[in-house]
């Protein structure tokens, strides 16, 4: 079986390409010993089967970064190569092109972007450019699949290159000069309404404007796809369930066998939300709770990518995540983290360092709430006045700020500047769009879901057997004189390691005051995440990371959950 790898600068549509040649059969997984995803699958060659690897974006063979490393490592598993090439920035794309060249793989040249590069006046000697590499050079527009067939048909031409020869960087780049001048021509157009919002997307003014109404629209967009699912497949499909997880209760009968496996019976019935057993709860929560906004999410996000806009708002970003210890693409794991913490927590991969993995993952955990516990912040604080509601989210917005500067000058290591190629604004294709959709949710599924259901165990045999409770009794002091909280209440935070929208409403029937409340709510966004959080972390950080990442938590929620006592109760 013949290995093809597709390389490329990033931003220039391999996705694409790959789902076309791949199909929806393929694995996505950590490049052994890194955070880096790479996705492989299978398709057919005109004379043998192949495996297809997407390799991560790189803009040189001489790598910067994690990610360039494996494509660099990628490359030398390569039986064929397909170079995917940005038509519209033929420049900048070809110095990567000669390097793989230079290093005698057979290749050919996938000129993606073909029909972006028409609309833009741009015109390129398909033949000439063919001659000047010495492969194969195939137009194609991987989001429609035009040129696709065509592309695999000349895989069997594949050959290394006759013409490129190794050169120094000085000698490249001037090549790269003379293939671009020799078979690219440039017409003068009129700008369009797309190139004027493309534009505006990325100044400081009106891009914040634009980003903001993005956002707003996709969190109301997760919101209705989430709840959707929730409502019309989700839950009636655990309606159906309910028969058989009585069954399993009356053949159990009463001990701690039934409480681990199905937990509590209100008023003889299943709470799915309350119950807190492993076949209740452990499977309500993940499949019902989580998995929903899971898909929604990245739907949403799939198409932010394949629109272009997502590099914008990481470039609008920059600056701000620069201080805090990453930069522009930190505001992906916040961006999920407001619909669920957990594929907020994936999201840090995007992130190059250590560094910047370690305060994305902790600051994402301190202040971003997912949102089934916004919606019963408003819920538990929305009686007493919107100004309770604005003291949460501002203490959480300070929060995160503030532990950003101060994580920014601790953590050792590097966080380098990001190098972002602003692609065109495109309509998305929905084919690649769920199919890019379909890869990460399952991906999610098989890495994400085992760790949240061994969480979820792990908290119901604490909780089965009594240990919980201890623990409440053990942290009632701490929460009367240094919260100003009843006793009580510690439950409650105990119980949010498990659910922090349902250890919120559990506040409600212990007569707290509003200021107590706020208190209450804002240590549950802070102390320490959920059980499903906690275990993708675990696995993302490791256990020396995590450890960290815990003390700071615990720490910044104790002199947090303080300050706010003494500001909005007193000694």
């Amino acid at each position: 079986m013949k290995t093809v790898v597709l390389m490329g600068n990033p931003n220039v549509g391999k996705s694409g390409i790959f789902s076309r040649l791949t199909g929806t059969q393929v694995i996505t997984s950590n490049y052994p010993g890194t955070t880096v995803d790479v996705s492989r699958g299978a398709m057919r060659l005109p004379d043998t089967p192949a495996e297809v690897i997407d390799a991560p974006g790189t803009y040189s063979l001489t790598p910067t970064n994690p990610a360039e490393e494996v494509a660099a490592g990628i490359l030398a598993q390569a039986d064929v190569v397909i170079n995917v090439v940005d038509a519209t920035n033929l420049e900048r794309n070809l110095y990567l092109t000669l390097e793989i060249l230079e290093r005698g793989i057979p290749a050919a040249v996938a000129l993606n972007l073909w029909d972006e590069a028409g609309h833009q006046g741009i015109t390129i000697d398909v033949a000439s450019l063919e001659r000047l590499l010495g492969v194969p050079v195939v137009p194609t527009v991987g989001l429609s699949g035009q040129g696709i067939r065509e592309l695999v048909d000349r895989l069997g031409e594949a050959r290394p290159s006759a013409t490129v020869r190794p050169m120094s960087e000085e000698e490249r780049w001037a090549a790269v000069g003379r293939i671009t001048g020799a078979v690219q021509t440039i017409a003068h157009r009129h700008h369009t309404l797309r190139d004027r919002i493309a534009e505006a997307s990325i100044r400081p003014v009106s891009g914040l404007f634009i980003a903001f109404a993005v956002i707003a629209v996709a969190f109301m967009a997760v919101r209705v796809i989430g709840e959707g699912l929730i409502s019309f497949i989700f839950e009636p499909l655990f309606d159906l369930y309910t028969p058989v997880a009585m069954r399993i209760s009356d053949l159990l009968g009463p001990g701690i066998l039934h409480e681990i496996l199905i937990g509590h019976l209100f008023d003889g019935e299943i709470d799915y939300v309350q119950s807190m057993g492993l076949l209740t709860t452990g499977l309500f929560v993940p499949f019902a709770m989580i998995l929903p906004y899971i898909v929604a999410f990245y739907l949403v996000l799939s198409i932010l990518e394949d629109t272009g806009y997502l590099p914008r708002l990481a470039t609008l970003a920059d600056t701000f995540f620069h201080r805090l210890g990453m930069h522009g693409y930190g505001i992906v794991p916040v961006f999920l983290g407001f619909g669920c913490n957990v594929p907020g927590a994936l999201a840090t991969r995007v992130l190059e360092t250590k560094k910047q993995r370690f305060i994305a993952a902790t600051l994402m955990s301190l202040a971003v709430p997912c949102m089934a516990q916004i919606a019963m912040v408003f819920g538990v604080l929305g009686p007493f006045g919107m100004r309770y509601i604005a003291l949460v989210f501002a203490t959480l917005a300070l929060v995160y700020v503030t532990a950003g500067l101060i994580l920014n000058r601790v953590v050792p290591g590097e966080c380098p500047e990001i190098f972002l190629e602003i692609p065109p604004y495109r309509m998305p294709d929905l084919r690649a769009t769920a199919t890019k959709t379909w890869m990460r949710v399952r991906g999610f599924i098989g890495e994400a879901i085992p760790y949240l259901f061994l969480g979820i165990l792990l908290v119901n045999l604490l909780y089965a057997v009594g240990f919980l409770d201890w623990l409440a009794a053990v942290f009632a002091p701490l929460m009367e004189v240094w919260l100003g909280l009843p006793a009580e209440a510690t439950a409650a935070l105990l119980v949010g390691f498990l659910r922090k929208d349902l250890a919120v409403g559990m506040l409600v029937p212990l007569g707290m005051t509003p200021e107590q409340l706020v208190i209450a709510v804002t240590m549950l966004s802070v102390y320490f995440p959920c059980v499903a959080t906690f275990v993708v972390l675990l696995k993302e950080l490791g256990v020396r990371g995590m450890t960290a990442a815990a003390g700071v938590m615990v720490t910044t929620a104790l002199l947090v959950g303080g300050a706010l006592r003494v500001v909005l109760i007193g000694f």
